[in-house]
């Protein structure tokens, strides 16, 4: 059973900046892929991007490519999501998720098996 818990949102304007950090419980983490979603109010929870963390290779959908960027520290069990130039629309409940297993191209909800709380990010115009 693996735990994840986020860390790191919060309230920004836009143009702002936040780091979100997921640490995860499973030591044996290293054949896992890590994926951030969101979910604004009344929608559906939606993919972000994912690392596989033996890789580092990495994936975002199109509309935070070149604003967002994923990467892990091994060392700590640790993944972090880098949110620049936000906007008004990441606004958010942000999740971090694990899928147990390596998948070719993980971007449904349901590829994930562990789930985080959730971590609330705010952008204001």
């Amino acid at each position: 059973q693996v735990q994840l818990v986020e860390s790191g949102g919060g309230l920004v304007q836009a143009g702002g900046s936040l780091r979100l950090s997921c640490v995860a419980s499973e030591r044996t983490f290293s054949t896992y892929v890590l994926g951030w979603f969101r979910q604004a109010p009344g929608k559906e929870r939606e993919f972000v991007g994912y690392i596989k963390w033996n890789s580092g290779t990495t994936y975002y959908r199109d509309s935070v490519k070149g604003r967002f960027t994923i990467s892990r520290d091994n060392s700590k069990n640790t993944a972090h999501l880098q949110m620049n130039s936000l906007k008004p629309e990441d606004t958010a409940v942000y999740y971090c998720s694990a899928r147990s297993a390596l998948a070719v191209h993980p971007t449904a909800v349901a590829s994930y098996d562990y789930w985080g709380q959730g971590t609330q990010v705010t952008v204001s115009s």
